[in-house]
């Protein structure tokens, strides 16, 4: 596989697997599928700050954006989620693949603190299809920032 994410991570130099692992219901299914622990299977969620303006959040697979938080660190009064047609644009990638490598716009990034020094799977901009990268060397190469975004997910089944 070689698609705007994967060329982006050898571009920066970044040490990386590329897993495929079939299609995945759930961020449960997909990190079983690639052998590894929920909390280290990372969600890439695009939040609106206002109008053609982005911020991309690296969320645990097993806890969800702290809308306060967020909005704390950020110093902004209000935030939103984009419709999946507007995530799209935005990035380059449909839901679910979306991946700050290969982004079709360089948003500034925000890794959650809890990632820091952890080997992390990152969606690859393709189904079933996942990039393996050192956090901290990702983060690096991305220019984010680690920061307490995050609050505990909902107990699984």
């Amino acid at each position: 596989m070689s698609g705007p994410a994967v060329s982006a991570v050898v571009a920066a130099g970044i040490a990386h697997r590329v897993l495929r692992h079939g299609p995945a219901g759930s961020v449960a299914e997909a990190a079983a599928a690639q052998g590894r622990e929920v909390r280290d299977l990372v969600k890439t969620l695009v939040v609106r700050l206002a109008e053609d303006r982005y911020v991309l959040v690296l969320v645990p697979g097993d806890r969800v954006i702290s809308w306060p938080k967020l909005r704390s660190r950020l110093g902004v009064s209000r935030l939103s989620m984009p419709d999946a047609a507007t995530a799209r644009l935005a990035t380059g990638y449909e839901r679910g693949t979306i991946t700050p490598f290969g982004s079709a716009h360089p948003w500034p990034v925000i890794a959650d603190e809890r990632l820091r020094g952890r080997t992390i799977g990152l969606g690859a901009g393709e189904r079933g299809v996942g990039l393996e990268v050192a956090a901290d060397e990702a983060a690096a190469a991305l220019g984010a920032t680690f920061a307490d975004v995050t609050d505990p997910g909902p107990a699984g089944p």
